[in-house]
Formats: structure tokens, C-alpha cells, sequence
């Protein structure tokens, strides 16, 4: 499993890659720029099987991200049910940022601090972990 963490805390980016190291490559972004930029490389090869998102950051949040990662799917005939998993991972649980995430097509929201069972259940629901 292929997955770019995309992260501005430095602990939970952290965080993430020691649950999810073992398996697969984990690639880092600290923002939702340098996430579209690593997602837009990455759709040239081998895409990304999961994407753990954040929202609020610099330069870029996460929803903006979010949309023009589903924006570069589509501009190549990929649909999001078979683009990359994108996982919100955020402090933010109020109904209007959990809504925008669905509406722009996120497979999962996880509330920080992220909580191993938590998203190992998430990774099975989206059939990336046995």
C-alpha cells in the first residue's frame, strides 16, 4: 500500500507514518500544495493507494486539496471509487467540515489524535488492510 501522509504537525505526521510504515512506502507532504503536486507524480506511475489528509494548513487545506485531487483522477478517466482512499485526518468534527469532505468525495474522516484500532478499522473498511 502506497500512501502520502499529509500533515503540517510534525507529530501527528509522525504519528501516521510509524502506524502505517509497515505497510507499505509512506510519503510525507506538509501542506495541500505539495500534496496535489506528489499526487499529480504520482498518477504519471503508481498513484497512491491512501492519502491521510488534514485540513487546516498552510498554503493549501485539505478540502481545497481534496478537490483538486479528485479533479486530477477525473482529467484521467479515474473514477474516485478507484482513485486513491483519501482519509481526512483532522481536529475539526463539526458537521459543516465532515460534510464538505464527503460532498468532495473523501472514503473516510478520522478525528486527532488519531487512535491506531480507529484507523486500522478504517483501512479495513476501505478493503487497503486484511
Amino acid at each position: 500500500m502506497k500512501t502520502l501522509i499529509v500533515e503540517d504537525d510534525f507529530t501527528s505526521r509522525l504519528l501516521l507514518q510509524e502506524l502505517l510504515k509497515s505497510y507499505g512506502p509512506c510519503h510525507i507532504a506538509v501542506n495541500g500544495k505539495e500534496a496535489v503536486e506528489a499526487t499529480a507524480d504520482a498518477l504519471e506511475d503508481e498513484p497512491y493507494d491512501l492519502i491521510c489528509l488534514d485540513i487546516m494548513m498552510p498554503e493549501m487545506d485539505g478540502q481545497e486539496a481534496l478537490r483538486r485531487i479528485r479533479e486530477q483522477e477525473e482529467a484521467r478517466d479515474t473514477l474516485s471509487s478507484n482513485g486513491a482512499k483519501i482519509v481526512m485526518t483532522t481536529a475539526l468534527d463539526d458537521i459543516k467540515n465532515v460534510s464538505a469532505a464527503y460532498q468532495s468525495l473523501c472514503d473516510g474522516y478520522l478525528t486527532k489524535p488519531i487512535q491506531k484500532a480507529k484507523l486500522l478499522e478504517e483501512l479495513r473498511k476501505l478493503k487497503l488492510i486484511p
